[in-house]
């Protein structure tokens, strides 16, 4: 079974996708662990774990867009 040959259009769009959309819900993510941090007056150790966890969550969500984009806009083909 041979595979079809990427295709280089719907690879770049994934990419530009995956940096736009990537840096808006991590960087959101982020911002809302460090405004909860803040907001509670909490102490900085745990205002970065805060920060962290969210973060995490940002790239888990980044994750599973990216899926249903390399779902509807395949790679190969």
């Amino acid at each position: 079974m041979s595979q079809k040959p990427i295709n280089l259009l719907h690879l770049s769009t994934l990419v530009a996708v995956a940096i736009l959309v990537g840096t808006e819900l991590v960087g959101a993510s982020w911002a809302a662990g460090w405004a909860l941090g803040g907001l509670f007056q909490l102490d900085p150790l745990v205002s970065h774990i805060f920060e962290v966890v969210f973060a995490l969550l940002g790239f888990v969500g980044l994750y599973f867009f990216m899926r249903a984009a390399v779902r509807h806009e395949p790679i190969r083909g």
